[in-house]
């Protein structure tokens, strides 16, 4: 069973699916507004170590993320590849 002619080429995604920016600062919002209504509301007290712990790990990704960039606009040796540097 033949399947035809295969593409060498992958198509690219278009931009908006590979840019991590909004994924990472819409998290990061929604942790900021999560730990606000957390401790607003009494009842909910149980859950400020998780939301505090929502804001250190995005905290902790996006300068991650910073630095990988960073290093990719520089051209480190050891810098993520593929990441764009616009």
């Amino acid at each position: 069973m033949d399947a035809g002619p295969v593409s060498p080429e992958i198509p690219q995604l278009p931009r908006i699916l590979v840019d991590p920016r909004p994924v990472v600062l819409g998290g990061f919002a929604l942790w900021i507004i999560a730990t606000a209504v957390v401790w607003m509301t009494a009842s909910w007290s149980d859950a400020r170590p998780v939301c505090l712990m929502g804001l250190v790990v995005g905290v902790l990704g996006s300068s991650i993320f910073l630095a990988q960039r960073r290093s990719a606009r520089r051209g480190d040796k050891g810098a993520q590849v593929g990441l764009d540097t616009d």
